[in-house]
């Protein structure tokens, strides 16, 4: 076991503190990474304040993760010392059942996946802790490969806000010819703005803040439309292809750590 330093909420009233603790030693298929950028997703608020439930404190939270690996096991074939890589909001799973075997290990039902944080982890007989820290220690097949050319910092929130919005875009084709709504722009808002505006689409904002319509179309937003606005949302009404909602979950994501 290797210590290392974070930050913990040691109960749903507790703010973010900092923790000491133990990572495993990096097994024959583990890569082990220095954390130089972590994303704040509002799913590790809610998770912290112990508002799903099920919080085991304490609490390292961060599944938007980017570093360098500083150590691969001898099975390792993706990476080696020096790569740049990342790790999202999963670190395992059994990788035998169906879903698994399909690439849907985020469906995995034998138990479930190991998610980043607050998770049963098999290796330490504990809880998983996630990237408010120094470093981690991933299975290769749950890291993910990072271009030197990409910014960092920009890179990390992709992990979480950015799969979230790009995943349904390329899932339903969205391209040229398509009219895309986009409802927030909020962590989640302007990955799906900037998105379908690269994908080709013309793309429309939806709103309830009149603030943020120079922002929106910075972003590649062609129009904005206030959803207070009755006369507004008339005009527009049955003319979209896709709507990409994304405020009923009310996530946000941004920079924080720069360890």
């Amino acid at each position: 076991m290797q210590p290392t330093k974070g930050y913990a909420a040691k109960s749903k009233t507790s703010p973010l503190a900092p923790f000491s603790f133990e990572r495993r030693d990096p097994g024959p298929a583990d890569v082990q990474i220095d954390i130089l950028f972590c994303g704040v997703c509002h799913s590790d608020l809610h998770t912290v304040r112990g508002e799903w439930g099920g919080t085991t404190f304490p609490c390292v939270p961060g599944h938007e993760i980017v570093g360098r690996v500083v150590k691969a096991g001898r099975e390792v074939k993706k990476f080696r010392e020096g790569d740049l890589a990342a790790v999202g909001c999963m670190v395992d799973s059994c990788r035998a059942c169906d879903n698994c075997r399909a690439d849907l290990e985020q469906f995995c039902d034998n138990p479930g996946p190991v998610f980043t944080y607050n998770s049963k982890d098999k290796h330490t007989g504990g809880i998983t802790y996630g990237g408010y820290s120094k470093s981690i220690v991933v299975d290769q097949d749950f890291v993910l490969r990072i271009s030197d050319k990409l910014d960092l910092a920009a890179t990390a929130p992709l992990l979480c806000a950015g799969i979230t919005t790009y995943s349904p875009l390329r899932h339903w084709k969205i391209g040229k010819g398509h009219k895309v709504g986009v409802v927030g722009l909020g962590g989640l808002g302007h990955m799906g703005v900037k998105f379908a505006n690269a994908f080709g689409a013309h793309v429309a904002l939806f709103t309830t803040s009149p603030n943020k319509a120079a922002a929106a179309k910075k972003l590649g937003a062609h129009e904005v439309i206030l959803s207070k606005n009755e006369d507004e949302m008339e005009k527009h009404e049955k003319s979209f292809d896709f709507i990409l909602d994304t405020v009923r979950r009310r996530t946000t994501s941004t920079l924080i750590f720069h360890c």
